[in-house]
């Protein structure tokens, strides 16, 4: 799924900016969907020139004006199209495996510096989603309930493997050197 189509599902909940669908972006999806400006916007101007979500333009003082995008009909029509999807792909971009992939070619303090923060960062994810669940959940469709729970059983699950396989990394198990 992209950009273009997460935002349609965003916008079934209400009209909201750029701005907003960030800090969604920036919450309840952040441990699976990744997305910036840089991506947010160029997508919902994609979407108005295509008429799957309408545009209103509310002044600011001394500032541009707000964008408040609002899913049309033709936009439901093709988030539910999208959703039809009997198996979507679950795909993994890490550059935390990336980087562990070639953790041999590091001296072992940096790999223990990198690990704790993958630990660090799995502690802060789980907080979060704990968070959301709590603050939240009342009143979420069951589909971001799951996703939430999902959420924090990967983050949870991650950060155990990590605690209990780092011995895997640690000095001698990956000293073999670039030139071999």
């Amino acid at each position: 799924m992209d950009v273009k189509t997460v935002c349609l599902g965003m916008l079934t909940d209400g009209a909201a900016s750029g701005y907003d669908l960030k800090k969604q972006f920036e919450s309840s999806f952040a441990h699976f969907f990744v997305a910036g400006y840089g991506s947010i916007y160029p997508a919902l101007s994609s979407l108005a020139e295509e008429g799957l979500v309408s545009c209103e333009r509310i002044p600011q003082e001394g500032k541009p004006d707000r964008k408040v995008y609002e899913i049309t009909d033709d936009g439901r029509t093709f988030l539910l199209r999208a959703l039809e999807n009997p198996a979507p792909s679950h795909k993994i971009r890490s550059e935390f495996l990336a980087t562990m992939c070639f953790a041999h070619l590091m001296p072992n303090e940096h790999v223990q510096v990198v690990l704790n923060k993958r630990i660090e960062e799995c502690e802060y994810y789980s907080k979060m989603i704990s968070d959301l669940q709590t603050e939240c959940m009342e009143g979420w469709p069951p589909g971001m309930c799951f996703v939430a729970g999902f959420g924090k059983a990967m983050t949870e699950a991650m950060k155990t493997y990590v605690e209990e396989n780092r011995h895997l990394l640690a000095d001698g198990q990956h000293a073999r050197s670039a030139t071999g």
